[in-house]
């Protein structure tokens, strides 16, 4: 029997938007199993806590039976070898993205020489879509729901109102 072929698609995930979506999509028709990373968040302030971040992971891929979602701290590195996994997905949106996934590409592969990097990218109408942005619109009280799921949608609009000044 042939063994099955894990990737992980990691990120902050905050939110998750269609365009990340679409990565997992199209990952489900490379991989046998797929595993969203969520990560804690270290190096960037977060808008959702990552139990949110996660909540709102597994309700995008219900979908897709052979995608998982699970939260990592630390190394990415030491995730990836604990699930046995082969290949690392990264979504590229544009050539902005390219240099620095580049880069962080070659800094894996030193780290994890049997894992592969594998760069993806979404529909060209999710192509200029990024959680900053999406983040940024919704705080600033423009409308988001084109940019996400619905289910993100309202979390957003909740979060918006919860962060409102009296």
């Amino acid at each position: 029997m042939a063994h099955k072929v894990i990737a992980v698609y990691p990120g902050t995930f905050d939110p998750m938007t269609l365009g990340h979506e679409d990565v997992v999509r199209r990952a489900t028709q490379l991989f046998d199993r797929v595993i969203v990373a969520v990560a804690a968040g270290h190096h960037k302030k977060a808008l959702f806590s990552l139990e949110d971040r996660i909540e709102m992971a597994r309700e995008a891929v219900k979908a897709y039976p052979q995608v998982e979602v699970e939260s990592f701290a630390g190394l990415l590195r030491d995730f990836v070898v604990a699930r046995g996994a082969k290949a690392m997905v990264r979504g590229l949106r544009a050539v902005t993205d390219f240099d620095y996934e580049f880069q962080l590409a070659g800094m894996n592969r030193s780290l994890m020489p049997n894992v592969e990097t594998v760069f993806l990218t979404p529909s060209d109408k999710y192509q200029f879509i990024s959680s900053t942005f999406v983040r940024e619109i919704a705080l600033l009280g423009g409308e988001v729901d084109k940019f996400v799921s619905p289910l993100v949608n309202e979390r957003l609009m909740e979060k918006v109102k919860s962060l409102a000044l009296p």
